[in-house]
C-alpha cells in the first residue's frame, strides 16, 4: 500500500481480481481472496510474466488428502450448466490457452492417480457406512489393474449391488475447471449409461469435493472436439 499510493481495500480488490483469473487457470486461489471479477488487461501480463516465471505454482502436490470424516461432506452439487461467456477479455481467453488447465491436469498423471486414490476411499467408505463392507471389498480400481482404455477408472457399487462405473477426473481448481474425456469414456457413458459416472474431484490440493455427472453428458457439460485422428486408410 505505501508502496503504490493505495487504500487497503484497493489491494484487497486485485488480490481478488487476481483470484478471478487463477479461478479460470484451474488453479488455487490466493488464502483469503475470494474471486471478484473486474479483470484489467494490466493484469493479465503481470500474471503471464509471473507463470512463466514461476512454474513451482503448477507443482502441487498430489498427495492424497486426509479422508474426510462424513462422505456427506465431500458430496456436492454439481455447477449449473451455463451458455458459453460472451463477455471475456480475448487476454483472459489467451492466457487460459497458454496455460491450459485441462491439458496440464490430463498430462499430471500422478494428480491424475491421487485422485483415484482418493475416490476408492471414499467409496469403500460410503458402502462400510451403507453396511455393505462385502461390496466394499470387491471395488477394483480398473485403471491401475487392467491398465486405460476401459472406459472408466473404478469399479465400485451402489448399495443395492449393482455396478457402478466410476470415471474420475481431478482438478487442483474449481469446480468449472474444464476437463478432457476420451473416445471410450463417452462411448461407455452412451453403453451404459445407467451405471457409468463421472466423479468430478475439485479443489484437491485444499480441501477435495466431489459432485457427480451422469449421462447424458450434454445436459451438464458442452463438449468441445479439440483433435482428431488423421489416417491415410481410405
Amino acid at each position: 500500500m505505501r508502496q503504490i499510493e493505495r487504500s487497503h481495500r484497493s489491494v484487497e480488490f486485485k488480490y481478488q481480481n487476481i483470484s478471478a483469473v487463477l479461478d479460470e487457470l484451474g488453479l488455487p486461489w490466493i488464502p483469503g481472496y475470494k474471486p471478484k471479477e473486474n479483470y484489467q488487461n494490466a493484469l493479465f501480463s503481470a500474471i503471464d510474466r509471473y507463470l512463466s516465471r514461476t512454474p513451482r505454482v503448477f507443482e502441487l502436490a498430489p498427495v492424497p488428502p486426509e479422508q474426510p470424516k462424513t462422505i456427506s461432506s465431500v458430496f456436492v452439487t454439481p455447477p449449473e450448466h451455463l451458455p458459453p461467456r460472451r463477455d471475456q477479455p480475448e487476454a483472459l481467453h489467451s492466457l487460459v490457452r497458454k496455460f491450459d488447465p485441462a491439458e496440464r491436469d490430463i498430462r499430471n498423471r500422478s494428480l491424475g492417480r491421487a485422485g483415484e486414490a482418493f475416490v476408492i476411499e471414499v467409496e469403500r467408505k460410503r458402502l462400510e457406512e451403507a453396511n455393505r463392507r462385502d461390496l466394499a471389498r470387491r471395488i477394483r480400481w480398473v485403471a491401475a489393474e487392467d491398465g486405460d482404455g476401459a472406459g472408466y477408472d473404478i469399479l465400485s457399487f451402489t448399495t443395492s449391488g449393482s455396478e457402478s462405473l466410476i470415471e474420475v477426473k481431478t482438478t487442483h481448481g474449481a469446480a468449472r475447471t474444464p476437463f478432457f474425456l476420451t473416445r471410450n469414456e463417452c462411448e461407455m457413458a452412451r453403453e451404459r449409461p445407467v451405471d457409468w459416472r463421472i466423479y468430478r474431484v475439485h479443489l484437491f490440493a485444499r480441501e477435495p469435493r466431489i459432485f457427480m455427472i451422469a449421462p447424458p453428458l450434454e445436459s451438464s457439460v458442452q463438449l468441445i472436439p479439440t483433435t482428431w485422428r488423421a489416417t491415410f486408410a481410405v
